[in-house]
């Protein structure tokens, strides 16, 4: 590789994280804190949590499912295929249901959007689409901007995909806030990994 093709490639790669880097921190410029905090009152009450998605937003709404079991919250990731087939029963009034769509209206979605309300459960919109099906059909709307994806093409869930696992970290860290959640509690669930040996030795 001659030295101006390895300079263009590592300007790519520069670009990347420049531009999302800014992404996660324009999310302290625009977060709905009333918004915030109301789902973070939810989430740390309600009698079990479900997170939903599709592509990359679900592989975002499936970790955030992990991590809320991680500190003793009742969660689980529901995928769209599977709930438009009888996944929704798992769904009951009082539940949470955390829907991630930055557009707010993918397809698969809608169907469940529908029954989340017929079901009387709490829905959490995370969407940039302010007046997408998603928005107005959720209790609670967290926003996301993204000024534009990573990729060279502009065109992958990339910047995306970061601020939505950046808006799921911080409601983490404040439902263990709001929880009271203590290490010895995580010690007790997680004796596995080098993780566990550190915090039971």
């Amino acid at each position: 590789m001659n030295k101006q093709a390895r300079e263009i490639l590592l300007q790519r790669a520069v670009d990347s994280l420049k531009i999302e880097s800014k992404s996660i921190s324009d999310i302290i410029d625009y977060l709905d804190a009333d918004a915030f905090c109301r789902a973070v009152k939810v989430l740390s009450s309600c009698p079990k949590i479900i997170t939903c998605a599709s592509g990359s937003s679900g592989i975002a709404a499936k970790k955030f499912s992990h991590s809320l079991c991680c500190i003793e919250r009742n969660a689980q990731f529901l995928s769209p295929c599977e709930a438009i087939h009888g996944g929704m029963g798992c769904m009951k009034k009082g539940d949470a249901v955390v829907v991630v769509s930055r557009g707010g209206k993918t397809a698969e979605l809608l169907p469940i959007i529908e029954v989340c309300n017929k079901k009387e459960v709490i829905l959490i919109g995370v969407t940039e689409n302010l007046d997408s099906p998603l928005a107005k059909s959720a209790q609670i709307v967290i926003p996301m901007k993204i000024e534009r994806e990573s990729d060279p093409l502009n065109v992958m869930a990339t910047s995306s995909f970061i601020v939505t696992v950046a808006l799921f970290d911080a409601l983490l860290a404040a439902i263990m806030e709001e929880t009271g959640y203590e290490l010895d509690q995580f010690a007790l669930i997680h004796p596995g990994g080098a993780v566990g040996q550190k915090l039971n030795n």
